[in-house]
């Protein structure tokens, strides 16, 4: 079993966070700001998961796992790499794939005897159900605020920019006529 230590720990609670996360991305039917900030966290998530990982070894040996996410950090890149590039099919797949893999990952995790999750689960119930739903309302709060923010607020910055120069525009037409019917005159 491995010692409870802060990389373990941290890489626990991260990957807790990212299997939180996973169906509010891939069930929610919209694509919008909160979509992408949402996944800007599951892929910082993932990727801290996957690189925790390689410190975390049984025996000083790799195993499966960290074959596991090499190949999970390969698939969220390809899948950051595609939403960047229009490319959404290749996204969803990359990404549901990842999800996917961390969740077998976890059930591994959490099930097999002589880890340090089923030896917490045994010992200490109460801290698990705590970790557990404090990621859980975590994660709640975080889509919240942003569902929140979505709304709120007046436009975005990017349309007060656009209208504030329309009515520069429309400033600057008004004065040039106003110039123009004085000559005139």
């Amino acid at each position: 079993m491995e010692p409870w230590n802060v990389l373990l720990a941290s890489h626990v609670v991260a990957a807790l966070f990212v299997l939180a996360i996973g169906p509010l991305q891939i069930l929610r039917p919209r694509r919008d700001r909160i979509h992408r900030t949402m996944g800007y966290l599951w892929v910082a998530a993932m990727y801290y998961v996957c690189f925790s990982s390689f410190g975390i070894v049984s025996d000083g040996h790799f195993s499966w796992l960290h074959g596991l996410s090499a190949f999970t950090i390969v698939t969220v890149t390809l899948g950051l790499v595609s939403a960047v590039r229009g490319n959404i099919a290749s996204h969803r797949g990359n990404m549901i794939g990842s999800y996917l893999g961390t969740a077998v990952a976890f059930i591994f995790a959490a099930t097999v005897p002589g880890r340090a999750i089923p030896e917490l689960i045994a010992t200490d119930p109460s801290s698990v159900a705590f970790v557990c739903g404090l990621v859980v309302l975590s994660t709640a709060v975080i889509f919240v605020s942003l569902k929140r923010g979505d709304g709120m607020g007046g436009p975005s910055r990017t349309v007060v920019t656009a209208q504030a120069s329309a009515a520069r525009v429309a400033d600057s037409s008004e004065v040039r006529e106003r110039l123009w019917k004085a000559r005139i005159k």
